[in-house]
C-alpha cells in the first residue's frame, strides 16, 4: 500500500492531480491533501474527486491513472 495525496491547487486544465508519497512533484505540505493509504492510484483517484471532482493521477508516480 502507499500513501496518496492530491494536490490542492489545479492544474492550467483545472485537473488536481493525485501523487504517490515519495513523488517528486508531490507538492509542499500546505497545497494537498491526504487521501489515505491505498493498493492502487485508481482508488486514490476515486477519493480524490469527492473533493475535486475533476481529478487525474500524476503522470510520474500515478501513470496508470493519469489521463490526457
Amino acid at each position: 500500500m502507499a500513501k496518496y495525496y492530491v494536490n490542492n491547487n489545479a492544474q492550467s486544465n483545472g485537473d488536481h492531480e493525485v501523487h504517490k508519497k515519495g513523488c517528486i512533484y508531490l507538492p509542499l505540505v500546505k497545497s494537498k491533501k491526504y487521501l489515505g493509504d491505498y493498493l492502487s492510484c485508481q482508488s486514490a483517484v476515486i477519493e480524490a474527486k469527492k473533493t475535486y471532482s475533476k481529478s487525474n493521477g500524476c503522470y510520474t508516480c500515478s501513470n496508470a491513472c493519469h489521463t490526457t
